[in-house]
């Protein structure tokens, strides 16, 4: 295992050595999406990026629980509101069954993370699935006297919490500021203060998502879902919590304060946060029509080049996206996947020989560069370091293997160069060529799925094309196709 690894924790915000609460093994928690539509950039870097963490700490040695949820259950963009949840609104819109809206696109969250190269969480747990262990938590919160009912609600009491602990550790806000810049109550809310959350927020009769509890028929607060999750798939105490960092406040902020008055006990040593994702310099708005989808971008560009791109600059730096710089995203990786399968056609090729006094010393080179990629990822997983270390890799590997070359050697600098790819979750190979009369054979098949109603066979054809570069557009004359 790693004992120099060091990670910048949002709660004392600085850097740290990493030390798991019970080495070898580490808990991780990552906040996952609300299905409610098609996966998106502001989705996919926090997907990317603790997929690296997951992959890098698997790669030290840690044996690794990591937990992301799914939001299933729609919530209310503010506590005093009685209006329609996004999934709710979708499922209306769309003349669909709300769990019918949030399967949908789970689904298609999970196509988009396989094709970005995200591996699959140990467990993938539904907010849904775990309603009675959210009604348990909020009466276990409301025994300790940090929480009131008030007209089938339960409300979260910030200032009692404040008072006893306090309120604001992680965002470094005081309770004084985060009321003066919180709306005022407009005398037809439940809560006593202005500041106070939802633990559980009644419904009304119109409401679907609605369950029944000790107060209300109504449904759990955004913020519980994950605390009771984390907790019973990780303990009271887990190492580590992560996710964009837009949520530190108020989500992960209201996770700190229900959780350790609750349980009593630090609710997690670290927290982990990655920055913005900017579109041409500016945040990414429907509104300004800069908003795109996961599979918007795919129709472009293969997602490897996305992940490559998001993990070309540190985590913690915000990211500009431009086609500009996904064009260069996409120039680098090539070169590497060429290098890589040179380095197959030499490897096959190659004598079985001992390796020259040359190639020993180019080897030993290798290692020290693969020594420079661990210390980059050892320091809060520095990717933009250590994709350079990789091009160092490439720049030997050009220099010192030709047909000449001993297959030890040569198979040794493959193998180390896929390795470091590994750990980034990247593929370093040129994908082949895909001949016209193989589209036209998926498109015919894709119509028969549709006509028979297959949509989910229809959708995994579309897939598959444009990960193989091949856009389909469905128009009044039929299917076309393009190459991206």
């Amino acid at each position: 295992m790693k004992s120099n690894l060091s990670i910048h924790n949002t709660l004392t915000r600085k850097k740290e050595a990493f030390v798991p609460l019970k080495a070898p093994f580490v808990g991780l928690y990552v906040c996952g999406p609300t299905v409610y539509g098609d996966p998106h950039l502001g989705h996919a870097r926090p997907a990317v990026t603790f997929d690296l963490l997951f992959r890098y700490l698997k790669a030290s040695g840690y044996k690794v629980r990591y937990v992301r949820n799914i939001t299933d259950v729609g919530h209310l963009e503010h506590d005093a509101d009685d209006g329609e949840d996004k999934i709710t609104k979708k499922a209306r819109l769309e003349q669909l069954e709300p769990m019918e809206v949030a399967h949908y696109y789970t689904e298609r969250y999970h196509r988009a993370m396989d094709a970005l190269g995200v591996l699959s969480p140990s467990i993938e747990p539904r907010a849904s699935g775990h309603i009675i262990e959210q009604e348990a938590f909020v009466q276990k919160i409301l025994d300790a006297g940090y929480a009131y009912e008030s007209n089938g609600s339960v409300y979260f009491d910030v200032e009692k919490y404040d008072r006893d602990h306090r309120y604001g550790v992680l965002s470094g806000r005081n309770l004084e500021d985060i009321v003066a810049n919180t709306r005022a109550l407009d005398g037809q809310c439940d809560k006593r203060n202005c500041c106070d959350f939802a633990l559980w927020k009644k419904a009304s009769k119109e409401h679907i998502m609605r369950w029944p509890s000790p107060w209300s028929d109504g449904r759990p607060g955004w913020h519980i879902e994950c605390s009771v999750m984390a907790k019973k798939y990780l303990g009271e105490e887990i190492d580590i919590h992560a996710g964009g960092e837009d949520l530190v406040f108020p989500h992960h902020e209201n996770e700190i304060a229900q959780s350790e008055c609750c349980n009593g006990k630090i609710f997690s040593r670290y927290w982990l946060h990655n920055a913005f994702l900017n579109i041409d310099n500016r945040k990414m708005s429907k509104s300004l029509g800069n908003f795109f989808t996961v599979r918007e971008i795919s129709e472009k560009y293969d997602l490897q080049v996305l992940r490559f791109f998001m993990l070309s600059a540190h985590y913690r730096s915000p990211l500009n996206f431009s086609a500009d710089l996904m064009e260069s995203a996409k120039t680098g990786l090539a070169r590497i996947c060429n290098a890589a399968d040179s380095l197959k056609h030499y490897a096959g090729a190659a004598k079985e020989a001992e390796m020259t006094a040359e190639e020993m010393t180019a080897l030993e080179e290798a290692k020290n560069l693969a020594k420079k990629f661990d210390d980059a990822m050892d320091d809060d997983f520095n990717t933009a370091d250590a994709i350079s270390v990789v091009f160092e890799l490439v720049r030997l590997a050009n220099s010192n293997v030709n047909e000449d070359g001993t297959k030890a050697f040569v198979q040794s600098l493959l193998d180390e160069l896929l390795e470091l790819g590994d750990i980034l979750g990247l593929v370093f190979e040129t994908k082949e060529e895909i001949l016209d009369e193989e589209i036209e054979k998926l498109i015919e098949e894709r119509q028969v799925a549709r006509k028979e109603r297959n949509f989910q066979r229809a959708d995994e054809i579309r897939a598959e094309l444009l990960e193989k570069g091949i856009v389909l557009e469905d128009t009044r004359e039929g299917v076309k196709w393009k190459r991206a």
